[in-house]
């Protein structure tokens, strides 16, 4: 981006890439009225808050790509708490995301396994970049031994794929995040976000066994809050 408004709330905290007057590098109409063209001009105009110094060890070639493929994963595994040495992180689709996911995790202390529908991918995932495990999703010995056993999960796939398995996948209270933009919205069955938490109880109204045709009366009437429960063990009399 080269421009933000700098005075709406999301400018005010830092996130000007939430700005509604943002103006994008590329394909965005800057101030004077023309369009701008990124990468694919001959010079351009940029504010200072937006420019970043790339280090001289970093070859400009290999810092590119960072400024859009890095900075999607890392934001988002730092700002949703995935950063943290020991964690077991699962990433899904090891491609121009996905790979830089397994880079920063590794980098970070954390602990990685690449989720694939493709087999063939093993070994670039294992050797190359330095993965700890490979899951195949289309094993089901494998998937089944893996259920409950990841932190989290950074998806980078931007296809249609099944989501229930990832769900299986983690943790309770694990964190799944979407950076891959599919172009059909995806199917999420919501019993799989469904799950105790917290020692969370409903407020209730307890009555006797001779109240319930009463209370039932007060159920048509939406008289209640929020649930009754009958109390049949302090209802029962002893048996003579």
């Amino acid at each position: 981006m080269v421009s933000s408004c700098h005075s709406c709330e999301s400018c005010k905290v830092n996130l000007e890439n939430y700005c509604p007057k943002m103006i994008l590098t590329y394909g965005s109409k800057n101030h004077d009225g023309t369009m701008t063209y990124g990468g694919y001009s001959d010079t351009m105009v940029c504010e200072e808050d937006f420019i970043i110094h790339i280090p001289d060890n970093m070859p400009l070639d290999a810092a590119a790509p960072l400024l859009c493929t890095g900075i999607t994963v890392y934001s988002s595994t730092k700002h949703y708490g995935l950063d943290k040495p020991g964690l077991h992180v699962g990433m899904v689709g090891m491609g121009g995301l996905g790979h830089v996911v397994v880079k920063f995790g590794k980098a970070m202390g954390m602990k990685i396994t690449v989720i694939s529908t493709s087999p063939n991918k093993k070994d670039e995932a294992l050797k190359n970049l330095g993965a700890d495990s490979f899951l195949f999703l289309n094993l089901l010995i494998g998937v089944l031994a893996a259920v409950g056993t990841l932190d989290g999960i950074i998806d980078t796939v931007s296809t249609q794929h099944p989501m229930l398995t990832l769900f299986h996948l983690l943790k309770t209270n694990g964190k799944l995040i979407l950076v891959g933009l599919p172009e059909k919205p995806l199917e999420i069955p919501a019993f799989a976000l469904v799950k105790a938490k917290h020692n969370v109880k409903p407020d209730i109204e307890v009555i006797a066994m001779d109240y319930v045709n009463t209370a039932m009366e007060c159920l048509l009437k939406l008289d209640v809050k929020y649930r009754f429960v009958i109390d049949i063990a302090n209802t029962l009399t002893a048996p003579s």
